[in-house]
């Protein structure tokens, strides 16, 4: 009865799966006696099969918090979750973007990891320092990240951060998170945003940092799958359209890239008033007069709930 509802986007009849072979443990190494995938012996009981696993997060709706705890109660659980849980949960809880994100690149495969990419759906990074184009005053306390309960992810406000030689470029960016902040203006509240590029290494904003000879920061890192990172202000491929999207005034802002296409970055968000919002709303049309013609359906492509 239970396999009978089961999301047709799963890919857990994949090889590497033991599900689809009928009881191999969840190492898919050999049992002693039972064969290399055999039937027998206790390692493929309980907790360490796979398709109980995938039957249980399943009926728990694929709960973020209660992967990282499976995740973190040993290294075989680790290793079915690396492997196995957090593609399904992905796949579960974004169904339209991740098949966006993965479209020509095969469905077991995706940059940084599937660990990368479930953190970035539903882990707000915060801030945790000044970097070298975002200042902010030593005496406040790092903003720390934070399970986010809501996330909304768009490929429209992913256009608004690729400057126009990158337009070809498909690019997933959240709404900011806002996080009450005493800003250099004392008007500002702190956004944390994140986002994700699919086939970063076949991007044209890859090429464009490659053939500007960008150097990688030095101490900044991702904080989604731990690689090094470009400055996109560094660069100069920060367009103004991003500071419009984000609700903030320009040059105040900062976002990363990493080698693996993560994108995370921080903003002083303005306290419009009505005429600034209006001003602001004119140039957003302006803006998104050709993507509305591609994106009617895209504010349903990445809503998360946590």
């Amino acid at each position: 009865m239970i396999d009978n509802i089961r999301n047709p986007e799963s890919t857990c009849n994949d090889p590497s799966c033991s599900g689809g072979g009928g009881g191999g443990n969840a190492a898919g190494v050999a049992i002693p006696g039972g064969g290399a995938r055999g039937g027998g012996g206790d390692e493929n009981t309980g907790l360490q099969d796979e398709r109980v696993l995938m039957l249980v997060f399943r009926s728990l709706n694929w709960d973020p918090h209660l992967v990282c705890i499976a995740a973190c109660v040993s290294r075989r659980l680790r290793a079915v979750a690396n492997r196995v849980l957090w593609r399904e949960l992905c796949i579960s809880r974004a169904p339209r973007m991740v098949s966006a994100l993965t479209a020509g690149g095969g469905a077991t495969r995706i940059g940084g990891g599937w660990h990368a990419l479930a953190k970035l759906l539903f882990f707000c990074c915060g801030c945790a320092a000044s970097t070298r184009f975002f200042p902010f005053p030593e005496s406040r306390l790092p903003t720390p990240g934070h399970f986010a309960p809501v996330s909304r992810f768009s490929k429209t406000s992913g256009r608004s951060f690729l400057s126009r030689r990158c337009w070809g470029d498909l690019l997933y960016v959240s709404d900011p998170c806002e996080h009450a902040a005493t800003s250099p203006s004392d008007e500002a509240d702190l956004g944390a945003y994140r986002g994700v590029f699919r086939g970063f290494m076949r991007s044209r904003t890859r090429a464009c940092l490659i053939g500007r000879q960008v150097e990688l920061e030095s101490r900044v890192r991702c904080p989604y799958c731990g690689a090094r990172v470009w400055s996109m202000t560094a660069a100069g491929l920060v367009p103004r359209s991003a500071s419009r999207r984000l609700g903030s005034h320009e040059g105040d802002l900062e976002y990363f890239v990493c080698v693996n296409g993560h994108l995370h970055g921080f903003c002083w968000l303005a306290h419009l008033s009505s005429t600034d919002d209006d001003d602001d709303e004119d140039h957003d049309d302006d803006d998104d007069d050709e993507e509305e013609d591609h994106d009617d359906d895209d504010d349903d492509d990445g809503h998360v709930a946590c």
